[in-house]
């Protein structure tokens, strides 16, 4: 029982260490591949009746941070009392066919927004819909464009 218990620490042990590691480097969110893809111009924001989750985009500022990678940050702010749902948060590169990135960034989502260091983007500029929902089950989307220069 101890060796087992010993190996278990062990690996509880190496895998940390990996995961610090590799938290340094940074994380594609949207491939080269999928950046050569047409834009899908057939999408359009829309607005609710009722008074959905605010949805902020903080560009990164212009200049050397503005280049890959960089800090990908999206605030979420509910209103009337309600929450953000982490797991009713949903990515969408606007791309044809369309890119789901919400898996990728799904460490990265929180019911504050979220907050992806390092993002690795291609250059150029590339439009993403943001759809969160609220405990009330209101929702909201927002249109973003990631700009990133050569």
């Amino acid at each position: 029982m101890k060796t087992f218990s010993l190996h278990r620490s062990g690996f509880a042990l190496f895998a940390g260490l990996v995961l610090w590691a590799g938290s340094a480097a940074a994380t594609t969110l949207i491939t080269d591949d999928e950046a050569k893809r047409p834009n899908d111009t057939q999408t359009s924001a829309t607005r609710g009746i009722t008074r959905g989750p605010s949805i902020r985009y903080d560009a990164p500022p212009a200049g050397p941070a503005a280049h890959a990678p960089f800090d990908f940050h999206v605030q979420f702010e509910a209103h009337g009392g309600a929450t953000i749902d982490p797991s009713h948060i949903k990515v969408t590169y606007l791309k044809v066919p369309s890119v789901d990135l919400t898996e990728r960034l799904r460490p990265y989502i929180s019911a504050d927004g979220i907050n992806m260091p390092k993002a690795q983007v291609p250059s150029g500029e590339h439009p993403l819909r943001v759809e969160v929902e609220d405990s009330d089950g209101r929702s909201s989307e927002q249109m973003i464009s990631l700009k990133v220069p050569k």
